[in-house]
């Protein structure tokens, strides 16, 4: 999907239209996997693609810059993944988003 038709003003506002779009499921990141907790599942790197990423710069606050990663995994669940980036970013979890293929 195009993500070029969407711009949010908030990382709500994004992240309440993507679930609206059908990415209802949440993913954690933790000991170098993305886990969808709900649905007691594992992802390493090759089995996701992110579909559409939304940045968001804090226009006061450095700690509200963040990024919103929708990301569809092989089996067809797909989620969200929040990331924060600059000096408040989780380097493991910036690093395995960056290893993630995008979508054509």
């Amino acid at each position: 999907m195009n993500a070029d038709h969407y711009k949010y003003a908030t990382v709500t506002h994004a992240l309440n239209d993507l679930k609206e779009r059908g990415y209802t499921d949440e993913f954690d990141f933790k000991d170098n996997y993305l886990f969808c907790n709900d649905k007691g599942v594992q992802f390493n790197p090759q089995e996701l693609k992110i579909t559409e990423v939304y940045r968001f710069e804090g226009a006061s606050d450095p700690e509200d810059s963040s990024v919103v990663y929708a990301i569809e995994s092989a089996a067809g669940l797909k989620g969200l993944v929040v990331d924060a980036y600059g000096a408040y970013a989780d380097e493991r979890k910036s690093a395995f988003i960056n290893s993630l293929k995008m979508a054509d």
